[in-house]
């Protein structure tokens, strides 16, 4: 596996592997890198013939400058981590200057998955994903790349943004993988202190609870007020708690086939986000 940081030396590599016919596959992470970067990295097997990992904490999609300078990084470790799979070829690891040079101006934003959960309270975040994510794409000439449901409305927006700008890559969506008490897999769990770590393990719990209910008969609204009763009451700051159609993500007061549990809570200055389908595959 080769670290690469500069555009100029990737450029070089995926020239070489376009002559040799080869196919690109890429997951575009933040670092500090676990077994659910890994399942994206496994997603590309016989899709791609080429992989790519990107390690970049990308500086214009944080609202909050502590997070920005609070999130986990450690490149030496990822870069171990992706040894260790014997499937990535490159590690790209560009700085903020090599991402961002001197009189950089643009953003790119893409309306409608923008303005909603995450969205609505963090103005400017996607515009900062989409922009980042479209540079990664064309910087590495993807051919494919893996991006996780845990991350579902990214996930809506990145198809939307592929879509729009006709950009030739496939995107391959990837389930949430979590730990074994149902706490799903995120760099931000790595701050939570071990009360915390505890705590956090409600919020699998009560989305599940949630869903049960909804499907027993309870009314939307009702269930969840409940969810959102039985979050705080385990020392939950609840953002939002939304039930929302999984293609659009309209809001929906009804079980619809495709709709799924979406949620943001904090506990101290820590965020956490989840989402759960309605109805399991």
């Amino acid at each position: 596996m080769r670290i690469i940081r500069s555009r100029s030396e990737l450029a070089t590599q995926r020239a070489q592997w376009r002559t040799e016919g080869q196919r690109i596959g890429v997951v575009p992470t933040m670092g500090s890198l676990h077994n659910g970067h890994l399942a994206l990295v496994n997603a590309l097997d016989g899709k791609a013939t080429r992989r790519i990992v990107s390690v970049f904490v990308n500086p214009i999609q944080f609202n909050n400058l502590a997070d920005f300078e609070h999130y986990p990084r450690g490149l030496e470790a990822d870069a171990a981590v992706l040894e260790g799979t014997g499937k990535v070829d490159v590690l790209y690891a560009p700085d903020e200057t090599e991402m961002y040079p001197p009189g950089f101006a643009t953003r790119i934003t893409v309306a409608g998955p923008d303005a909603m959960l995450c969205g609505a309270e963090r103005p400017g975040h996607f515009d900062g994903v989409a922009t980042v994510v479209s540079k990664l794409l064309l910087q590495t000439g993807a051919d494919v790349a893996a991006f996780g449901e845990k991350d579902y409305q990214q996930l809506c927006l990145i198809r939307r943004l592929v879509c729009d700008l006709d950009l030739p890559v496939s995107i391959v969506p990837v389930p949430t993988v979590r730990e074994a008490d149902g706490l799903a897999l995120s760099s931000r769990n790595r701050r939570l202190s071990a009360a915390q770590r505890q705590q956090a393990t409600h919020l699998p719990a009560a989305l599940l609870a949630c869903i049960a209910d909804i499907k027993a008969g309870s009314p939307v609204a009702d269930s969840l007020q409940t969810c959102r009763d039985r979050l705080t009451g385990s020392g939950f700051n609840v953002h939002y708690l939304e039930l929302r159609t999984g293609d659009t993500l309209a809001q929906t007061s009804t079980p619809q086939p495709d709709a799924r549990l979406f949620v943001a809570a904090s506990l101290g200055d820590i965020r956490l986000i989840d989402n759960i389908p309605l109805y399991q595959a």
